[in-house]
């Protein structure tokens, strides 16, 4: 009973050691201190998640509660005065007084968070712990193109993009529900074709296509969150007809052989001559007996010199 009457800290400066070691928590006591079970928390979108924030010592029994959201340099209340602040009002709520549960989240709350806790009767007042958030996105479907058709020999490039994933996905191609390599040459299963896959960008470029490389291609693009699939499309590779072309060439050349020799003909038989008179060349009209005319300035105006003479 009589160390009961004694000062708290005097108590503990008069125990021994092994007793200062066991009172410990009841005599230091004074500062607040928080931890988290989890300081890095990842959810997909549409999801909850609780961001957790605990006090682990604390002589302060109605301690302040802040959350704090900090994104692209800009700091903002989530909880203050007690309730939901900023873009989370209405889809978030206090947890075990102190951390934060999400419902619904969205690629947009992807950010740090501070979770700040003022306790007034503490000999530290203030702590603080950040937790970051990472909401994950699952791909859209993603953009295809692919050559309709491209002559044996010639090069060709499959490109595949989505815009929407979260972290970004990487990217798989199928030829008729087979998957690709990277490298045709590290396939023995390939090894007619010669193309290169990136995975990070999507392309597919064959540096020459063969026959074999025909058939219907898509895409996939994944990560974490989940996966999507571009329609198939099919891609020709056709032989060129070097006996049709070179057939083709001398007809077209045949065709212009007798345009021109038609041409010439024509002009030879004076289809192409000018008959159309100018001035200089102009003839006068006959001239009755007795009747002169004299031609004035004016080209086509004429007069009579003297009467006319029966």
């Amino acid at each position: 009973m009589a160390l009961r009457r004694l000062p708290r800290l005097g108590l503990c400066a008069r125990l021994p050691d092994f007793f200062l070691l066991l009172l410990f928590r009841g005599c230091l006591i004074g500062a607040v201190n928080l931890k988290s079970s989890n300081r890095n928390p990842v959810v997909q979108e549409f999801e909850s998640v609780e961001l957790s924030c605990i006090i682990t010592d604390s002589q302060t029994n109605d301690p302040r509660i802040e959350w704090k959201k900090i994104q692209d340099d800009q700091t903002t209340y989530v909880f203050f005065d007690n309730k939901i602040q900023g873009d989370l009002a209405g889809r978030a709520e206090l947890l075990g007084k102190t951390s934060l549960k999400i419902w619904n989240v969205t690629r947009t709350d992807s950010a740090l968070y501070r979770c700040e806790v003022v306790a007034r009767n503490d000999r530290k007042e203030i702590d603080e712990i950040t937790i970051e958030l990472i909401v994950q996105v699952k791909p859209v479907t993603p953009i295809c193109r692919v050559p309709k058709a491209v002559p044996v020999g010639k090069a060709a490039t499959l490109q595949c993009q989505e815009s929407e994933a979260y972290p970004r996905p990487y990217y798989n191609w199928y030829r008729n529900d087979v998957p690709l390599p990277t490298d045709s040459r590290a396939n023995p299963r390939f090894r007619n074709s010669s193309f290169l896959l990136n995975p990070e960008t999507g392309t597919l470029v064959f540096s020459a296509v063969h026959k074999e490389d025909s058939g219907q291609y898509y895409c996939i693009a994944s990560n974490d969150a989940g996966s999507a699939k571009c329609e198939e499309q099919e891609m020709e590779v056709y032989d060129l007809n070097i006996a049709g072309i070179i057939g083709g060439v001398l007809v077209v050349l045949a065709v212009l052989a007798m345009i021109t020799l038609g041409i010439c003909c024509a002009y030879r038989r004076g289809y192409f001559i000018n008959n159309k008179q100018d001035g200089e060349s102009y003839k006068s009209p006959g001239k009755p007996d007795g009747v002169n005319y004299i031609r004035t300035d004016e080209e086509g105006d004429f007069r009579h010199k003297s009467s006319f003479v029966i």
